[in-house]
This record gives structure tokens, C-alpha cells and sequence, in this order.
């Protein structure tokens, strides 16, 4: 099987990214870029996001998640701690998470620390879920081999006459991370290839440097 992909362009030409027009802080970059995807009701989920880990096995992965909150302290996602990303980031935090919006003609690549967040705030946010998302989130033991897609939604049955008319508590194998950067790169697609990459990198004195690279 063989198909050649070389004649695939396209010329990016919606936007520029100049140092003089945007915030010295990236998370207000980033908030401003994110806003104005979500404005622009053209991409779907403007909040999926490529997780990256490096495994147990050496090899790095990569997997789409939806980011539920971002501060001025980072990016916070939710899964299940004894998934292979959680049990990833349990033996090597460092993570890298990444946004691709391509109707804006944009990317933003994070590099960070990944950390759990409180408790009560992955209490919090699984209590805002529908009922129907904190059962799967229960009965999933993710990323482990199951025997059918039948006996997944077996258990669930199972799981839904336990917990009718009950409070559906979060399990503590469930929560939250936040990935706290140290470096946040933003791609502006440009003619010629020639695309705008301002990167900024967390100094010692936690201060922000700004710096051009080359496409």
C-alpha cells in the first residue's frame, strides 16, 4: 500500500504573531488564542488537546484528552489514575500537551510538570458530571485488556441499578492533574512556510523569556 502525500498544500496566510502584540505572560496568550477559537465556531472542541507521556516501556505516547480548566498555574485535565497515562505520569511527570486548531491556523506545545490537583477539587468536578459519565468513569478499569464490549456495558448495567437513587461518589482512583509549564510555544501558520514560533520558557526568578524561532 503506498500513496504519496507530497502534492498535499496549502498557504497559510489567516494571521501573524509579532512580540510587540502580544502579552509578556503565555497564559495570556494562551487565554487570547483560546478565546478566539472558541468565538470562532469552527472547531468542534476547541479544548481537545494531545497529551504526550513517556511509558513504562521507554516509548513516548501520545492521546487526545479535553483540558476542563486552565489558570495562571496551568492546564488541568481528568482521568484515571491507574491508567496507563496516569501510571505514565506517576514514574515521569514530565508531559507535553499540545493544541492544534487548523481553521485558525494554529498550535500551542506545552511542556511541563504534570501534578495531581486537591482532592476536593476532583470531588468538585466529578460532581458536576452527569451520572451517566461518573458510572463509566467507575466501571472502566482503563487501559487494562477486557474481555468484550458486552461485558463493559454488562458491569455498567450493574453499576446503575446499585446506584439508583444513590449518591455516586467519586472513586479515589479518578481525578485530576494539572500540568504546570515551563515552556509554551505558539505557532501562527505564515506564507511560505516561513510560520511565526514565539516561544516562551520559564526563568528562575519564574519571569517569562520571549524568543523567536526560526520555522
Amino acid at each position: 500500500m503506498q500513496k504519496d502525500l507530497g502534492d498535499y498544500r496549502k498557504s497559510y496566510e489567516k494571521s501573524a504573531l509579532m512580540e510587540d502584540a502580544i502579552s509578556d505572560n503565555p497564559m495570556e496568550v494562551f487565554q487570547k488564542w483560546f478565546y478566539e477559537t472558541e468565538a470562532s465556531e469552527v472547531v468542534e472542541e476547541p479544548n481537545a488537546m494531545t497529551v504526550s507521556t513517556i511509558g513504562l516501556d521507554g516509548f513516548p505516547k501520545s492521546r487526545v484528552v479535553l483540558l476542563k480548566k486552565f489558570t495562571y498555574e496551568g492546564f488541568i485535565f481528568y482521568t484515571n489514575y491507574k491508567s496507563e497515562k496516569g501510571k505514565a505520569i506517576a514514574n515521569n511527570p514530565n508531559v507535553c500537551i499540545s493544541f492544534f486548531w487548523p481553521n485558525m491556523e494554529r498550535q500551542v506545545i506545552v511542556k511541563g510538570k504534570a501534578e495531581k490537583i486537591a482532592e476536593n477539587l476532583s470531588d468538585g468536578y466529578f460532581e458536576s458530571r452527569p451520572d451517566g459519565s461518573k458510572l463509566g468513569a467507575i466501571v472502566s478499569e482503563q487501559s487494562m485488556v477486557i474481555d468484550s464490549r458486552e461485558s463493559l456495558e454488562e458491569n455498567l448495567k450493574e453499576l446503575e441499578k446499585k446506584y439508583e437513587g444513590k449518591e455516586i461518589e467519586r472513586p479515589d482512583y479518578w481525578g485530576g492533574y494539572i500540568v504546570k509549564p515551563v515552556s509554551i510555544e505558539f505557532w501562527q501558520g505564515r506564507p511560505n512556510r516561513l510560520h511565526d514560533r514565539i516561544r516562551f520558557t520559564l526563568q528562575e526568578d519564574f519571569d517569562w523569556k520571549m524568543e523567536r524561532l526560526a520555522p
